[in-house]
C-alpha cells in the first residue's frame, strides 16, 4: 500500500500523519520534540504507522463474524498491551543509563548505595507505572518523560530517606539520563510486539480463546500489508532541521491552511496557536493561502507561555483549561509576556484574586492577542478553523467563541479533536500531490 507521510516538527511536540493514495488519513502519531530532531521525527512517524495498523485492523475486525468482544474492546485491549511493552523498553533504558551515571558520576554517596537505591526505585516504578496500562486506568500523558518523571521523584525521595542519602543525587541522575533515553530511536519491532501484546491479553484473561484465534488471524493479515513510504514532507517550527531534502519541506503556513481545508472544506480563516507562535491564515475555496500574519519572535500567548504559567501555578498544563472554566469573576491581565507573567501572577494572588479567575483572565488575554493577529491577516470569515495544541484547551475555545461573536457575529467555528495534527495532515497531502504531479 502506497503511503504518504507528513511530519510537523513543532517547538514542543512533533506530529505525523500517514495518508493513503486516495487522500484518506490512516493514522497519526505524536511525541515531545527533543534536542535530536531526527529521533523526534522518527518517533512521530513510527507512532503514526502504529496508528495506521490499528485502523487497518479495525476495518478487518468489522468484517470478522462471530466475535464476542466488540471491535472497540479488542483495539483498546491490544493497544494497552502494546503501549506497555513500548514503555517497559524505555524504562529498562532509563534504568540502565541511571545505573551508568551512578557509577561514573562524582557523587559523595557510595556508588554501591546509589545502585541499591536505583534498583529499589526501578522495581517500584515498574509495578506502579504498569498499573497505568490496566483496564480503565487513565493516563494524564502518553509521553514517557511525563509518566516516568512524577513517580520517579516520589519513589526516589522515599528510597533516599530510607538509605540516608540525598534525594537530590537520585534526581540529578534521572535528569542526566532522561534526555538520552528520549533520544534513543524506537527499539520495538512493531509486528512482533503486536503479536506479543495479543498473547499478553490472553494470559491476562482479557480475551477468550475462541476470540483469540480470529483476532490473531486478522492481526497477522494486517501486519503482512506493506506500508510503503512513498513520499514524506516535513513542516513546522523546526522544519529546517528535519532530515529531508529541501524539496520535501513546506512552510507551516501552507500546511496548516491546506490541513484545515481538508478537515473542513468551507474553511476560510485559520487560527493556529502552537508552542512557539500564533498564526492567522486566510485560505480560498481550494485551501490555498491568500494572506497570513504571525506573532513576532516573542512566544507570548503561545503554548510555551501556558506551560510557563502552569509551572508558576504548580499545575499540569492539562489542568489550566478546566480550572479556568470554574472562574466566576473577570480579571484583566495586562501582559502576556512570559518574562513578566510570573511577577503579575504573584501580584494578583497577593491581592486576593482566585487562581481560577487569574487563569481565565490569562486565557482571554491570549485570545485577544490572537484576534489582533487575525484582524491583521484580513479578519475572520465564515468558517473559522482553530488548530494547534491550544485548540484542545476548553477555556481558550470558550474565549475565542465569545470574542468572535463580539467582533464578527455568528460565524461557524470548527474545532477538531485532532486539531494538533492539522499541519502534519497538510504536509501529508502535499506529499501525495507531489507524487500525483
Amino acid at each position: 500500500m502506497k503511503c504518504f507521510i507528513g511530519i510537523d516538527l513543532g517547538s514542543t511536540t512533533t506530529k505525523s500523519v500517514v495518508m493513503d493514495d486516495t487522500g484518506t488519513p490512516l493514522g497519526h502519531g505524536i511525541t515531545n520534540s527533543r534536542s535530536n530532531y531526527d529521533t523526534a521525527a522518527l518517533v512521530a512517524k513510527t507512532e503514526a504507522l502504529i496508528s495506521a495498523r490499528l485502523v487497518l485492523l479495525r476495518q478487518s475486525l468489522d468484517k470478522a463474524p462471530g466475535l464476542t468482544l466488540s471491535t472497540d474492546d479488542v483495539l483498546y485491549m491490544l493497544e494497552r498491551h502494546f503501549r506497555l511493552a513500548q514503555f517497559l523498553v524505555q524504562l529498562d533504558n532509563l534504568k540502565r543509563l541511571c545505573g551508568e551515571k551512578a557509577v561514573q558520576g562524582n557523587y559523595k554517596e557510595d556508588p554501591a548505595t546509589l545502585t541499591t537505591a536505583l534498583e529499589r526505585t526501578f522495581s517500584a516504578l515498574k509495578i506502579e507505572l504498569s498499573k497505568l496500562f490496566e483496564p480503565g486506568a487513565e493516563r494524564k500523558s502518553d509521553f514517557f518523560r511525563d509518566l516516568a518523571g512524577t513517580v520517579y521523584m516520589e519513589v526516589a525521595e522515599s528510597q533516599a530517606a530510607e538509605l540516608k542519602i540525598s534525594s537530590d543525587t537520585l534526581i540529578n541522575i534521572y535528569d542526566k539520563s532522561i534526555i538520552e533515553v528520549e533520544n534513543i530511536p524506537p527499539q520495538v519491532d512493531m509486528s512482533e510486539t503486536f503479536l506479543v501484546a495479543l498473547d499478553s491479553a490472553l494470559n491476562a484473561g482479557e480475551i477468550q480463546t475462541e476470540d483469540f484465534g480470529k483476532v490473531q488471524a486478522a492481526l497477522k493479515e494486517v501486519l503482512a500489508v506493506e506500508l510503503e513510504e512513498t513520499y514524506v514532507v516535513g513542516t513546522g517550527y523546526g522544519r529546517a532541521r528535519l532530515p529531508f531534502p529541501k524539496e520535501h519541506i513546506r512552510s507551516e503556513i501552507l500546511c496548516h491552511g491546506l490541513g484545515a481545508h481538508l478537515m473542513y472544506p468551507k474553511t476560510r480563516t485559520v487560527l493556529d496557536i502552537g508552542g512557539q507562535d500564533t498564526k492567522g491564515i486566510q485560505v480560498d475555496e481550494s485551501g490555498i493561502v491568500v494572506n497570513f500574519q504571525m506573532n513576532d519572535r516573542c512566544a507570548a500567548g503561545c503554548g510555551r507561555y501556558l506551560g510557563y504559567i502552569a509551572d508558576e501555578m504548580q499545575l499540569g498544563l492539562h489542568e489550566l483549561g478546566p480550572l479556568a472554566m470554574k472562574s466566576t469573576k473577570k480579571v484583566s491581565i495586562n501582559s502576556t509576556c512570559t518574562v513578566f507573567a510570573g511577577a503579575e501572577l504573584r501580584d494578583r494572588l497577593s491581592l486576593g484574586e482566585k487562581r481560577e479567575d487569574i487563569i481565565a483572565g490569562l486565557h482571554r488575554a491570549i485570545i485577544l492577542r490572537s484576534m489582533s493577529i487575525l484582524s491583521r491577516s484580513g479578519g475572520v470569515e465564515d468558517e473559522l478553523t482553530f488548530t494547534g495544541g491550544v485548540a484542545k484547551n476548553e477555556a481558550a475555545v470558550k474565549e475565542l467563541r465569545i470574542l468572535v461573536q463580539e467582533n464578527y457575529g455568528d460565524l461557524k467555528i470548527n474545532i477538531d479533536p485532532d486539531s494538533i495534527y492539522t499541519g502534519a495532515l497538510g504536509a501529508a497531502e502535499f506529499a501525495r500531490r507531489a507524487v500525483e504531479a
